[in-house]
């Protein structure tokens, strides 16, 4: 077996799973031994991962960049190295340029093999520094996502599912959902998160996040929310929470943002919502029609499994390791 070693900053970080670890499975019937190795940043952590480097196939960087002297060491250690990312990591994250991380980013991804991106805008940028890119979409395991619940009667669940991190995104639409709670009859937030939020009229249901509260909390919801600001940084997101709710059949209502107004067809699986009116309206139509509901979320759910289910993702993984191996096509050479 072949050894396919992951790396990044920590095991329970999302990307780790979505980007590595929830692969792991498919890697092994394909003949790979897949392995996940921690990067702290410390000595020890470094000299570990060269030498772990050294007995693997292929290193895949999980958005871990390196400054010069350990980026030189690292390639000489790696047979084949690879990088995967699903974020605009060479900039800030409310969008603003920052020189330091477009170089370790540029530079990393230069001396790479392969590139796995989780979006094409994510691959135009990583194009610029590498030809040997390919877009692997974030995807999930949909059937996980197939628990039957029931929806309460009495109250109408939006739900939000997130992290502190991405609180802010949130808030862009906070005015919104005070203002639709004024007009919408028994309307609750769901926030599946590592926060809470203090509201005027909305009333908030805070769930702590878990695996099992995740796929239980979407299932008994009605709508999922998917606000997104328009910048640089965002228009990197791959759409996590829009293919969470469409895998657990809800309509969503989301920002025409990125990948977010691809996943979302208006008027199909959901509606895009551009202003605070326009997230009222949706709603309110929504709150109206268990119908339009029900259509959407069944259309989402059959998009989101065919297109962006795990094994979709898998076969452009494993297609590009074939690739670089010698009896699949030959050895990939670094750019320089």
């Amino acid at each position: 077996m072949k050894e396919i070693l992951f790396v990044s900053k920590g095991l329970h970080a999302a990307s780790t799973r979505y980007r590595a670890t929830d692969f792991f499975p498919l890697l092994e019937k394909s003949g790979w031994r897949p392995r996940h190795l921690s990067d702290c940043g410390s000595l020890r952590c470094r000299l570990a991962l060269l030498n772990a480097a050294r007995r693997a196939e292929v290193v895949v960087l999980v958005r871990r960049t390196y400054g010069p002297l350990f980026r030189f060491l690292l390639r000489r250690a790696a047979r084949r190295l690879a990088f995967t990312f699903d974020d605009a990591i060479f900039c800030r994250s409310d969008g603003a340029a920052s020189p330091r991380r477009a170089r370790r980013f540029a530079a990393t991804v230069a001396k790479c093999d392969l590139v796995w991106a989780g979006n094409r805008y994510l691959a135009d940028e990583a194009g610029r520094f590498n030809r040997r890119v390919r877009v692997v979409p974030t995807a999930v395991e949909t059937e996980r996502y197939r628990l039957q619940a029931a929806k309460p009667e009495s109250t109408f669940d939006l739900v939000w599912i997130g992290s502190r991190s991405t609180k802010k995104h949130l808030l862009t639409i906070l005015p919104a959902l005070e203002r639709a709670a004024e007009r919408i009859a028994a309307l609750r937030l769901k926030i599946v998160a590592d926060f809470t939020l203090e509201t005027r009229s909305l009333v908030v249901v805070p769930i702590p996040w878990s695996p099992e509260a995740e796929v239980r909390e979407l299932a008994s919801a009605h709508v999922g929310l998917a606000p997104l600001p328009d910048n640089r940084f965002t228009r990197g997101k791959c759409g996590l929470k829009v293919l969470q709710y469409m895998a657990a059949g809800l309509p969503v209502v989301s920002s025409p943002t990125g990948v977010n107004s691809e996943m979302v067809e208006h008027g199909v699986t959901g509606l895009l919502a551009r202003s605070e009116e326009e997230w009222i309206q949706a709603l309110q139509l929504l709150r109206d029609s268990p119908a339009r509901r029900e259509r959407f979320g069944e259309a989402g759910r059959k998009k989101c499994a065919r297109h962006y289910a795990l094994q979709q993702a898998f076969a452009e993984m494993v297609k590009s390791l074939d690739e670089l191996r010698p009896d699949g096509g030959g050895v990939l050479s670094s750019c320089p």
